[in-house]
């Protein structure tokens, strides 16, 4: 009996020595989120479903647009004849370990002014083939922004 439990317990051991603690290998890398993210935004266009700016919700501001992100990190929004472009990206914000708090949706729009609005170093809070909801922290008046976009 004694010989049967040294070895179940020797073969734990053993069992526990060799397997490594891998659970980040479960979580993708900053490059797999950042690649997975810009796939999944240059599928198809989208649109605006809710915009708010520290203190309103300023989402009817982008009614009618629809928007297209293009493998050259040009953004374009359309409303009948009227275009406005911008830039965007996704980045790895620094090089820490905590993967979902720095990959950022960067969103750089110079006219017009609702538009300027959406420049920001935006946090991806959840993304899905058919949303992509952020957030931003005000450095200047603290306050949070929050965007999300969906599939049109």
């Amino acid at each position: 009996m004694k010989k049967g439990l040294v070895v179940v317990l020797a073969s734990m051991f053993v069992g526990m020595i060799a397997c490594d603690d891998n659970s980040k290998d479960l979580n993708p890398s900053g490059q797999a989120k950042i690649s997975e993210a810009q796939a999944i935004a240059k599928e198809g266009q989208w649109i605006i479903t809710y915009f708010w700016d520290t203190d309103k919700d300023e989402t009817a501001s982008f009614s009618g647009y629809t928007f297209e992100f293009a493998a050259n990190g040009t953004i374009t929004a359309t409303k009948g004849a009227t275009v406005v472009t911008g830039q965007w990206s996704v980045t790895d914000e620094d090089s820490d370990d905590d993967v979902d708090e720095n990959v950022d949706f960067n969103l750089i729009f110079t006219t017009p002014a609702n538009f300027e609005d959406l420049t920001e170093d935006w946090h991806i809070i959840f993304i899905s083939n058919t949303k992509i909801e952020l957030t931003h922290v005000s450095g200047g008046n603290g306050g949070t922004d929050f965007l999300t976009f969906e599939k049109n």
